[in-house]
């Protein structure tokens, strides 16, 4: 498998040097105040843009609210720090606290919407927060609280915004590498898979619900950090910097820095700072008066910024650096920041995964029993019953809109039956959710390819082994979690082989052909080791050499203990492959036997097979 060129990474290195020295020199050489000032609030804003570019840009939940989050880590620490004098740093500890209970408590009502409903419930809740601040005594209304003592770090204060420079900076340097570290394991690409929509997530054993929670907490605690830097360097806080403008113009800066970028957080907090305050220097003098014009000039470029570059000036940034070098090195020039590192590094010194003990040849695995389902007068499945026994394969077939797929949706936990059951492994589980089957040993592939094309191949296969995996965000984060990810990269290694795409395990998904997104999709199933494997069409899209290398693939699946049950159309593949076939005509069983059998039943000639030879 090959991997990022040294040049590359060597370049992407350097970068980060760069960036760090440049931070240290402002620090140390005497640069103007008002540089470090300006510098001082690109980094507090910059951890806010960070938390939308988990939030919006990775999980792809929109929240204008974000504002009301540094507002709450700015007044509990200030509410401390003042009426009952305690240190900066216990405000620190009370002000994420309170953050992290009150986006708990936004995010069980927020996080169950979608669509425009979600970001219109973020700007509801962000304007309730900002005048609870404007109308309480305790934080003095309107007039905000003054007299906020500043940070002190071995008895040293951190007075002025010099002082208090290399603070900001550290904890933004460090926030930028923890996200890093996060998004490259288990926890972060379930997050990531969330933009693939929440039936693929689930599929894969993800807890979408507990997933967007994450995402949405961490994000908080981001702005609160913020929040708590701001009211100790401004000594004094009021409603004004949280109200709804503020919150819109964090989100403009993710959106202008690259939303799906963890540095373009950074590029949109400088860029959009500068921008404005160069424009309130000027307008004025071009305009010949004085007036908020900077916001009409900043609104009709990021209008243009975003025709022009919809995905944010990060990713032009890397292709305007890394294109000579893809030039010379032969190679696309990605400007995907997330190559896996953790479990790609350790990988060849991995320890197995466990593997799930497969039942007994010839044991029930899936028992459907008078399966119906009902969408108002439509009847898509009626009461159609079939068994499948452990290394098995069975062949669902029939016309389309037969309620073959229905079917697999009703089996997978994806759709609620109307009336039957549904055993697997002996135990019922119709009524259960598809991650608790994905848990139980069953996974699936989709008619339509369901994949994360912007991440590589072979993190798309790790997310089907996400269940077989176990540490969580903070371990991800702290880079604790080393040997868990080479373990789950070793494995999704292993099925791509499998699957004939060993070699492509570095390159995005959604670059790949459609007969080798459908071969992913079934390495991503075979990487969470099932018992039972339901294929929506595999074979869709793929020539005659890799359908047979396919068929090869679940024969030797078969001779390994796992139930293999498949929606296919071609019935060259199907007839030659599997032991029994059930064949559906709107919505009813007309059929089920031997695939020589089934050929040659009158009904199902008529219905469906027609002159096949």
């Amino acid at each position: 498998m090959a991997g990022p060129t040294p040049s590359r990474q060597r370049l992407g290195q350097a970068g980060i040097v760069l960036w760090l020295a440049v931070m240290v020199a402002m620090a140390i050489l005497p640069v103007p105040e008002y540089w470090i000032t300006l510098a001082n609030y690109i980094g507090m804003y910059s951890l806010v843009a960070l938390g939308l570019v988990l939030l919006t840009g990775i999980a792809g939940m929109t929240s204008f609210g974000q504002a009301a989050f540094v507002g709450l880590g700015a007044y509990a620490s200030a509410v401390l720090t003042t009426s009952y004098g305690a240190s900066p740093w216990i405000g620190l500890v009370a002000g994420v606290a309170v953050t992290v209970l009150a986006a708990a408590a936004l995010g069980a009502i927020t996080m169950r919407l979608s669509g425009h409903y979600l970001p219109l419930c973020t700007l509801a809740w962000g304007l309730s927060i900002y005048y609870l601040f404007g109308n309480l005594d305790v934080l003095k209304k309107f007039d905000g609280i003054t007299g906020i003592p500043p940070i002190s770090i071995f008895g040293f204060d951190l007075r002025s915004g010099r002082h208090i420079y290399l603070l900001i900076w550290l904890i933004v340097a460090l926030s930028i590498m923890a996200t890093l570290n996060l998004l490259d394991s288990r926890s972060g690409r379930a997050i990531r898979a969330l933009k693939g929509g929440v039936v693929m997530a689930e599929s894969c054993g993800v807890n979408t619900t507990r997933t967007k929670m994450l995402a949405f907490v961490l994000a908080a605690v981001l702005a609160g950090l913020s929040g708590w830097l701001y009211a100790h360097l401004q000594r004094a806080v009021n409603p004004t910097p949280f109200g709804l403008n503020a919150g819109i113009g964090y989100l403009f800066m993710a959106v202008v820095g690259g939303a799906g970028y963890v540095w373009g957080a950074l590029v949109g907090a400088a860029l959009m700072t500068l921008l404005s305050d160069w424009l309130q220097g000027v307008l004025p003098g071009l305009l010949g008066q004085s007036g908020n014009f900077e916001v009409i000039v900043t609104g009709l470029l990021m209008i243009l910024l975003l025709q022009r570059a919809p995905a944010g000036l990060w990713p032009l940034m890397v292709r305007a650096v890394l294109w000579p070098l893809g030039r010379r090195t032969g190679g696309a020039a990605a400007p995907s920041e997330m190559t896996p590192a953790a479990g790609l590094r350790a990988i060849s010194h991995a320890r197995a995964l466990t593997q799930r003990e497969k039942p007994a040849h010839g044991s029930p695995v899936l028992d459907v029993r008078l399966a119906r389902k009902t969408f108002g007068g439509l009847v898509a499945v009626n009461d159609v019953s079939f068994t499948l026994a452990a290394g098995e394969i069975v062949g669902l077939i029939g016309p389309n809109g037969a309620g073959k797929s229905t079917m697999f949706n009703l089996v997978s936990g994806v759709l609620p039956l109307s009336a039957g059951e549904v055993y697997f492994m002996g135990e019922r589980v119709d009524g259960r959710p598809s991650r608790w089957m994905a848990r139980a040993g069953m996974a699936r592939t989709f008619q339509h390819v369901r994949l994360m094309p912007a991440m590589s191949a072979i993190e798309n296969v790790a997310i089907g082994a996400h269940l077989r995996g176990a540490r969580g965000a903070l371990a991800g984060a702290l880079r604790l979690n080393r040997v868990e990810e080479a373990s789950l990269f070793a494995q999704a290694r292993t099925e791509l082989e499998r699957v004939g795409l060993g070699s492509h395990g570095l390159r995005e998904a959604g670059s790949l052909a459609l007969g080798q997104q459908r071969l992913l999709e079934i390495a991503r199933a075979l990487a969470s080791d099932p018992v039972l494997l339901l294929l929506d069409e595999p074979a869709a899209g793929l020539r005659h050499q890799e359908k047979q290398a396919l068929a090869a693939v679940l024969r030797q699946l078969r001779s390994e203990g796992v139930s293999v049950l498949l929606v296919e159309h071609d019935m060259d593949f199907v007839m030659g492959l599997v032991d029994r076939l059930v064949v559906m005509d709107f919505g009813s069983r007309i059929a089920e036997g031997a695939p020589q059998d089934v050929r040659q039943d009158p009904a199902v000639i008529e219905a469906y097979l027609g002159g096949v030879e």
